[in-house]
């Protein structure tokens, strides 16, 4: 067991949830996952999806409380070949981000997931992440997406690191069950044909008329300025969740959940 706070695991892990940890998880195509949820979605990804890998484990730590949550948990066991290093709970403590460790935390791989790789078959669904800054509105946005049954999401350059430790902890362990791909430029995707939409306060047509044919893209700007290319770029539907509250807005990642639906179902 790991006791000593001066270990190079407690540096290697602090390298990829400081402030300046996006640039080390970009080199090294690592990220950290802490808790019992996450541990559980990344030790029992399937890639029954051809088109998508899954994030992989590298490393497990565990104190003795954590490695008792595994163990009770029957539907989850630790493959014989993982790296599994047992750490104190003050180890544990100097690794953890979380106020209260749960006690497991993992380094896991970053997938190589190509945009090129996408295929489309008429009833696709898609969304797109323009310049979105907060962790918390990206992880619930993936959250929903993989509980829709959306296709991937995808972010462009600028946009909050998708693998970032706020973000990985919002989505509830659902960044193993969905393709994410960063930095893709929205010119790139609009070459696949797509048929995009997009949420504005002017929009011509309210959600509920919105009847999608085809793949769709569905384009969520950031939290402040919205969508600040939509007007240099043609195609794009513009739709309003109609609102018959007295609220003015609704914060992004409860839009974007309200549309994920409506495609769902649409």
């Amino acid at each position: 067991m790991i006791e000593s706070l001066n270990s190079p695991h407690i540096a290697r892990v602090k390298a990829l949830t400081s402030s300046r940890g996006a640039k080390e998880r970009k080199n090294a195509r690592q990220f950290v996952a802490e808790g019992l949820q996450c541990a559980k979605e990344a030790l029992s990804a399937r890639n029954n999806n051809p088109d998508f890998q899954a994030p992989s484990v590298e490393t497990l730590f565990l104190t003795v409380n954590g490695r008792s949550k595994i163990e009770q948990n029957q539907d989850l066991a630790i493959p014989s070949s993982l790296n599994v290093i047992d750490v104190s709970d003050e180890v544990m403590r100097q690794m953890s981000e979380t106020i209260t460790p749960q006690g497991i935390l993992a380094i896991c791989s970053i997938s190589e997931n190509d945009i090129s790789s996408i295929k489309l078959n008429g009833k696709r669904r898609f969304i797109y992440l323009s310049e979105v800054q907060d962790p918390g509105n990206a992880g619930t946005i993936l959250r929903s997406a993989d509980a829709f049954g959306m296709d991937a999401v995808i972010t462009s350059p600028g946009s909050v690191d998708m693998f970032s430790p706020k973000v990985v902890r919002s989505t509830a362990g659902s960044l193993w069950h969905i393709p994410v791909f960063e930095g893709v430029e929205l010119f790139e995707i609009l070459k696949l044909n797509l048929q995009a939409v997009s949420l504005g306060a002017d929009g011509s047509r309210s959600l509920i008329d919105y009847q999608p044919s085809g793949d769709v893209l569905a384009i969520f700007g950031n939290e402040a300025r919205g969508l600040s290319e939509l007007d240099s770029i043609s195609g794009v539907e513009l739709v309003k969740i109609p609102m018959p509250g007295n609220a003015e807005s609704l914060n992004l990642s409860a839009a974007a959940t309200i549309v994920m639906y409506h495609l769902s179902i649409a």
